[in-house]
């Protein structure tokens, strides 16, 4: 099973080399065919330098670039119609998931499951330098998705999670432009009745940059994808096989 790791990425310089570079070696020392795919989100720093040099180096590595505007959720749903694997993790580039993390979720995902989620709030997860606020808001968001849609998955909102490809098929069209489509992808693999496991994964905050999140902008965009997706539950809930979270 090829695994495309889709990296979006927006004035990443600072960051982004030593994240590809951790990725491709974890990826190789496990044997995992792969391709690493960053899509450079009109950054106007020297992230496409960085990245075109690599691309000199790495062979699984390529680069595309997204038209404007730029905004996360456009950068991924770019880089999910470029790939090429079997399977989509999506990874960010400023080095808060872990190259290790994405093994074991490859390894789960062949055990049969069309998705594998992470979550940083469960046994086992590594939280480092989470902003005190931003975590609060985040317990709150999650917690009334998991009210809402009647789930024990305690992370929606986490990024860090992997896709076979026929499940990214089956969750078109995306209506998400910014970082809902992190509570877009799992809320319609849920609700359409795809199997899938969840395991803890490590969160590390940024060491450069600046993080792309403007928790004032996102507020009803969240709230537009619940509740499109809640509403979907409903009204076609007898149109998909309901499937249970397997551990």
């Amino acid at each position: 099973m090829k695994l495309s790791v889709v990296m979006p990425a927006h004035n990443e310089a600072g960051s982004i080399e030593e994240v590809l570079r951790l990725l491709y070696a974890a990826l190789e020392a496990d044997g995992i065919p792969h391709e690493l795919l960053v899509v450079n989100d009109n950054s106007r720093d020297a992230t496409e330098a960085v990245l075109t040099a690599l691309e000199r180096e790495i062979p699984t590595l390529r680069h595309v670039n997204n038209a404007p505007p730029n905004g996360f959720g456009l950068a991924v749903r770019k880089g999910l119609d470029n790939a090429e694997g079997d399977a989509v993790a999506v990874v960010m580039a400023d080095g808060s998931d872990s190259p290790r993390d994405l093994v074991r979720f490859y390894r789960k995902m062949l055990e049969g499951y069309d998705c594998v989620f992470g979550s940083r709030f469960m046994a086992g997860s590594v939280v480092v330098d989470y902003p005190p606020h931003k975590k609060i808001l985040n317990r709150l968001v999650n917690f009334q998705i998991r009210a809402l849609f009647g789930l024990r998955y305690n992370d929606v909102t986490n990024a860090f999670k992997m896709y076979r490809s026929e499940v990214i098929r089956g969750l078109r069209p995306f209506l998400s432009n910014h970082f809902n489509l992190t509570v877009e992808l799992p809320l319609k693999a849920i609700v359409r009745g795809y199997s899938y496991a969840v395991l803890p994964n490590s969160w590390h905050n940024r060491k450069a940059g600046e993080s792309k999140l403007k928790l004032k902008e996102m507020g009803s965009r969240y709230l537009f994808i619940i509740i499109y997706c809640f509403i979907e539950k409903w009204l076609a809930r007898k149109d998909y096989h309901k499937q249970e979270e397997r551990a």
